[in-house]
């Protein structure tokens, strides 16, 4: 299961760093150009900017504290973190109507929550 638990996590380490990493190098404008990227156009620059780089972040919180042993603790931290941001995701997409992008934040939601159970559960990092 720890095995499973990395492959996880390098997985959504790799999504949220280029989501965010998306948020942070390019404008609104050209975030709202992006096809999926429209529900930007509800949001000020810097609360996008703010979102990438909680997502940077979290991905960064996913790999690097446990792979280097020192405050292991920020990775069920970082994929809780995520979790949360994938509801405000859901929320905004519900509110606008979107429905397919809705899908992809509950496989993402699922995937940080499954992290976070095996982290702070019965697979932490000791």
């Amino acid at each position: 299961m720890n095995i499973v638990l990395w492959v996880v996590a390098a997985l959504l380490a790799v999504v949220f760093l280029g989501a965010g990493g998306t948020k942070l190098a390019q404008s609104k404008e050209k975030l709202i150009a992006s096809p999926n990227m429209a529900w930007a156009e509800d949001f000020p620059p810097g609360a996008l900017k703010t979102i990438g780089a909680l997502e940077v972040l979290g991905a960064i919180g996913l790999i690097v504290p446990p792979a280097l042993g020192i405050v292991a603790v920020l990775a069920p931290l970082a994929a809780t973190g995520l979790a949360v941001t994938m509801a405000g995701a859901i929320r905004t997409h519900a509110r606008r109507g979107e429905t397919q992008p809705i899908v992809i934040n509950l496989m993402l939601l699922a995937l940080a929550l499954f992290v976070a159970w095996g982290r702070f559960g019965p697979y932490p990092f000791t």
